[in-house]
């Protein structure tokens, strides 16, 4: 019997046990062998990783601190471009063009992790986001954003990322959504609970490259079906390309997609644990600096990979090419019906590397969070293996919780995800910005206004969530409220948590300036100030100056 007949054999068997159909996409068995050989390699290099020792905290969680920038800026991109964006950001892009380009344009904001905000956290010598906000200000702080942020990550960032993965997985493979999701959040949960951050990062650079590939491949012969840019244009129509839609629009007002998109990158790229956890991994703020230049530009490249085929995908249904029922569909539809063998399961890969990269992420994260700042804070004199001991179990607990969630998960798959996501972020993410923001930027800010300004905006937040699940019509004042914009909304709630942040301020007393000395501008230390001179050379400026020009050049030819 040959290797192909084997093959064959165990595919026939698998879809027998499983009771799922391997045909349903035409993945041949080229298509697995690259599959196979994709997770043969992930677990080469995570067994790898986990022979390492692992002795403490730092070792588990932050990877020793000794990262490279190319590992750093390869994991921010990782973490960030989870099967949410691979599912998502391709169908709103066939649902509604480029509007939902300006987030990903938010590779400047991933500039300003390592140009403004990393340096005051590597100086403050923390683990975790809420440590550094009980550093500046005090433990209530701390203890309101640990809390806050596991409950967010395991609502929002696991169950978004499960089910999208769920998408992908059932699309592609004809797996059951349950079956393929609960594996790849299995093998994810095991190499991350042994093998910690370290883990989590050299995988993440591995999957990033496997993504890359697989997208611009994908994009390429995307090109090639629609007959290229000029009749891609011509069939999608130009509004299709057009970033700025009037502030009246219902969905993408210009004004809330540049200024109300900024506070959700600010906040998302400078202030949480899932992505700055990366930059803290480095030896030093240089290093973490260009990691964070390199992942900037690495954010840019989701434009062109996945948003543009969604509009190619758009374009291919207005021709009769392919078709779909629902825009969450678009990619794995797009990769099913236009790669050739081989190429498939590379992409198929891909796609799964996403959803692991991601999923990884948020449960080192998640676990680094409880052990660090709740955990540690409780039982402050606790041995370091027993927190890595901790470390583990509780990224047991999330992935138990994600697995959980699946169910209830598979309930919104009737929007476009992208667009859900960015909505819960958008009431989260204002009162974040605004206390590290002016905490980091004006030393007069104190704890009073902090956990104020937190407060604050979770009532605010929780008003309009509650407010959107029951004013789904009329004209009241409820109602109007419900239904203004997310993107908008996030400018308001900004807008009144820097007032909340600075009345408050202003009406106690000052902070200890001794205390907080090299956590805010203003207040740093004359080695501090030489410190930061000396962490940069003229590569990071000029290359940080080339993304910012390479941005403004998108930001004016997708214009209409």
């Amino acid at each position: 019997m040959s290797k192909g007949d084997s093959l064959e054999g165990l595919r026939i068997c698998l879809r027998h046990l499983l009771n799922i159909d391997l045909y349903m996409v035409g993945l041949e068995t080229l298509d697995w062998l690259v599959i196979s050989l994709y997770f043969v390699v992930l677990i080469g290099v995570a067994i790898w990783v986990i022979l390492q020792k692992q002795n403490n905290t730092e070792d588990f969680f932050l990877a020793g601190r000794n990262v490279g920038w190319f590992v750093i800026g390869s994991s921010i991109f990782a973490s960030n471009i989870g099967s949410e964006h691979v599912v998502g950001l391709a169908g709103t892009g066939a649902e509604s063009g480029m509007p939902m380009a300006h987030y990903e344009l938010h590779a400047w904001i991933v500039l300003l992790l390592g140009w403004v905000f990393l340096p005051f956290y590597m100086r403050g010598n923390v683990f975790t986001m809420p440590e550094f906000l009980e550093k500046r200000f005090d433990s209530r702080s701390r203890w309101f954003l640990s809390i806050f942020s596991i409950i967010g990550y395991v609502l929002t960032k696991v169950s978004v990322t499960i089910y999208a993965g769920g998408v992908v997985v059932s699309q592609l493979l004809g797996v059951p959504f349950l079956t393929g999701a609960f594996g790849i959040v299995i093998i994810t949960g095991l190499y991350t609970v042994f093998g910690g951050m370290r883990a989590v990062v050299y995988t993440e650079a591995l999957q990033t490259t496997i993504l890359i590939l697989g997208s611009v491949l994908l994009t390429y012969l995307g090109f090639n079906a629609v007959g290229g840019w000029a009749e891609l244009k011509a069939t999608a129509g130009s509004e299709h390309f057009n970033m700025w839609r009037p502030m009246s629009d219902p969905d993408y007002p210009w004004t809330g997609m540049l200024f109300g998109g900024t506070i959700v990158g600010i906040w998302y790229w400078c202030t949480d644990q899932y992505i700055v956890q990366r930059t803290l991994s480095a030896q030093n703020i240089k290093i973490g600096r260009r990691g964070a230049i390199f992942g900037a530009y690495l954010k840019l490249l989701p434009v062109f990979i996945f948003l543009i085929p969604g509009i190619i995908a758009f374009a291919l249904k207005q021709k009769g090419i392919i078709d779909y029922e629902k825009s969450d569909e678009v990619f794995p539809v797009l990769v099913s019906t236009l790669l050739p063998t081989g190429i498939k399961g590379l992409v198929a890969g891909g796609l799964m590397a996403a959803l692991m990269s991601s999923l990884a992420s948020v449960f080192n994260s998640s676990s680094t969070l409880f052990t660090v700042d709740i955990f540690k804070k409780m039982y402050p004199h606790s041995p370091e293996l027993k927190l890595v001991r901790i470390g583990k179990i509780a990224t047991i607990f999330v992935v138990a919780v994600g697995m959980l969630w699946i169910p209830v998960m598979e309930k919104i798959g009737g929007g476009v995800l992208y667009n859900y996501l960015q909505s819960v972020q958008s009431y989260i993410a204002p009162p974040i910005t605004a206390v590290f923001l002016l905490g980091i930027l004006w030393k007069r800010v104190n704890a009073h206004a902090a956990i104020s300004t937190l407060i604050f905006g979770l009532i605010i937040a929780t008003l309009r969530i509650f407010a959107e699940l029951f004013y789904t019509e009329g004209s009241s004042l409820a109602y109007q409220f419900a239904t203004i914009n997310f993107s908008h909304m996030a400018i308001f709630m900004f807008v009144a948590c820097v007032f909340v942040c600075i009345a408050v301020s202003m009406a106690t007393d000052p902070p200890n300036f001794l205390k907080i000395k090299g956590l805010a501008f203003g207040n740093l230390h004359t080695q501090d100030k030489i410190d930061s001179k000396g962490s940069f050379d003229k590569i990071d400026a000029i290359a940080s100056f080339i993304l910012v020009l390479i941005i403004i050049c998108i930001l004016v030819y997708f214009s209409g």
